[in-house]
Formats: C-alpha cells, structure tokens, sequence
C-alpha cells in the first residue's frame, strides 16, 4: 500500500519546539511577530514606535508613552500564566493526529485542571475564530450528523432526542473524489430547508457541486447558484461504505474517533469548539511544521474570552 505523505510528515518535533520556543524571551519575540509583523502599533494613537519596559515586560509608546503588553487584544489577555505554559499548550494541541485532553494537559504543563481546561477552551476559541470564514469549492460532500442522544425515548435516527445536530462538508476535487481537501463542521438547529440555505449562504462557493443523500432539505444550497446531487443512500453499514460519501464519511468517523478517544463524551453547548479544533487541524495538516505557527497567529488574533464568558456562552 502507498505512503500517505500527509499522515508521514515529519511534523515539529518536540525537541525542535524546544530550541524555537524554549524560553520566555523566545516565545515573546515570537507573539511580537505574529502581532505587529509590520512593526510595534500603539492600540492608544496608533504610533509606530516604543521603548521596551524590561521589568514589566511592557512596551511604552514613543508618542504617547501608553504601556501595553503582546497579550492585550488576544486570547490570552489577563493572563497570569506564562508564555511558554501558552505555547507548550499550543504546541501539544496541534501537533497530535488528535486532541489532547484537558486532564492530560494538566499534567504535561504541570497545572491545576481549571488552569488546563480553561486555556485549552480559550486556544479552541482561537481555532473557531480562525475556521470562521471557510468557503468550500469543487465538489462537496455534505452529510448531516448527530452527537449525544444517549436516550432515544423509543426513537432513533433523525429527530431522536437528546441529539445535537450538526452539518459535515467535505471538498474533494472534482476530477478525483478521493482527494481530499478541505472540510467545515457547523452546529445547526435542525435540518430544515432554511436552515440549509443560510449554511450555504455563508460556507459554499456558487460555483460548487454538492453532492448529498436523499434529504430534501438539502436541496436549498441551488437557492444561492451551487449545483446539487442527491444519491439515495443505502442504510446502515451499507450506506457508510458507498464512493460518493467516502470522503464525509470519513471524516466523521474520524472526528468520532477523536471525541471518544480524546474526551469521551463533549456537551452540547462546548461541542462547537471541539468541531473548530477538528476543523483547524484537518484544514492544515498538509503542512505539519506549519500548523503551529497558524495557530500563534489566530490566538494573538482572536479577541479576549475571558473565564465568566466561556462558562455563560450558551453555544460554547
């Protein structure tokens, strides 16, 4: 069998994480880099020069001696911990073919589980921010999956309660469905014909050919110009294996896999983090060494979450 080259890249290794980020000073230059890559910019008047406080680790500005720090703006604003504990988590949540669990962060980084849990949840609020604006050409393969629903109530499948509905889309190329290139994974209230047409609205190109199963309601992505394919779908372990949804089917598995390794169960209102980490890795995994520093730029990127929000956002 052929050699997968994305899954037998050689990645960042540990030991070269180390030499890069090893210290506080590095990962500083680093964060100040991945923040003002054009240079220093006042968040006060905008000026373009300033002087660095070396006991505060603050940087005033010339103009009008505001201090500020590289944390202020992003998500990792207030705080305490230090900026190598922020990248080795970083590195630790990217780098693995799955998720880290926030109990095993703890003890990698050598901090209490709310310290662990709370910084993984605001570096997978950074992922979602960064996943937000993904648009799906080519061909695309959407399918519609459920998480929970531990009880049925004497239902199951579509509309059984307890469940959590969420959308999985996959572009492949169109000249060869079994190359794989992107993917978007969205909470969605239902499957409803509306629904569905402002999913498309705002993640498929005009230009796509979707192709789905029988679901009616999946018909309203021609409401904004895509084109539409619906094959009837075998059920059961039948309908898993059929070509045309080889590549969605896939990746839900996989994002099954990594859920009930990783975590073992996710509630409904944290599960849109979990689908923007899956997200963030599956999109950029064609280059491990790289995926590291996409992650540094959507984290100083992403606005403030501090502790009060995460715990009273309803939706995770």
């Amino acid at each position: 069998m052929a050699i997968n080259r994305i899954q037998f890249q050689k990645g960042l290794s540990f030991h070269a994480f180390q030499a890069a980020y090893g210290t506080e000073e590095q990962c500083l230059e680093a964060m100040v880099k991945a923040k003002w890559p054009d240079g220093f910019h006042c968040p006060r008047c905008g000026g373009g020069e300033a002087y660095f406080v070396t006991q505060r680790r603050l940087f005033q500005c010339k103009a009008c001696r505001h201090q500020t720090s590289v944390m202020v703006g992003t998500v990792c604003e207030s705080s305490h911990l230090s900026l190598r504990t922020w990248f080795e988590a970083m590195y630790r949540l990217s780098q693995g073919k799955h998720s880290i669990s926030a109990l095993e962060l703890k003890r990698c980084l050598g901090v209490r589980y709310p310290t662990a849990y709370y910084l993984k949840q605001k570096i997978l609020c950074a992922t979602a921010a960064s996943e937000s604006g993904r648009t799906l050409h080519n061909r695309v393969e959407i399918d519609d999956a459920y998480a929970g629903g531990a009880t049925h109530d004497g239902k199951r499948g579509r509309g059984a309660p307890g469940k959590q509905p969420f959308l999985v889309a996959v572009e492949t190329a169109m000249e060869n469905h079994r190359k794989v290139l992107y993917a978007v994974l969205k909470v969605l209230p239902n499957f409803k014909r509306e629904t569905i047409v402002a999913w498309a609205e705002q993640t498929v190109a005009p230009e796509a050919h979707v192709v789905s199963d029988g679901l009616a309601s999946f018909g309203g992505v021609t409401d904004m110009g895509a084109s539409h394919e619906p094959i009837k779908s075998e059920g059961g372990w039948r309908g898993s294996k059929m070509e045309a949804f080889q590549a969605v089917n896939t990746v839900i598995s996989n994002l099954k896999g990594n859920i009930l390794g990783v975590c073992r169960w996710c509630s409904a209102r944290h599960l849109p983090r979990y689908l923007a980490e899956f997200q963030f890795r599956f999109n950029n995994r064609f280059d491990l060494k790289t995926i590291f520093p996409a992650l540094l730029v959507a984290v100083v990127r992403t606005a403030p979450h501090p502790v009060t929000c995460l715990v009273a956002e309803a939706c995770g």
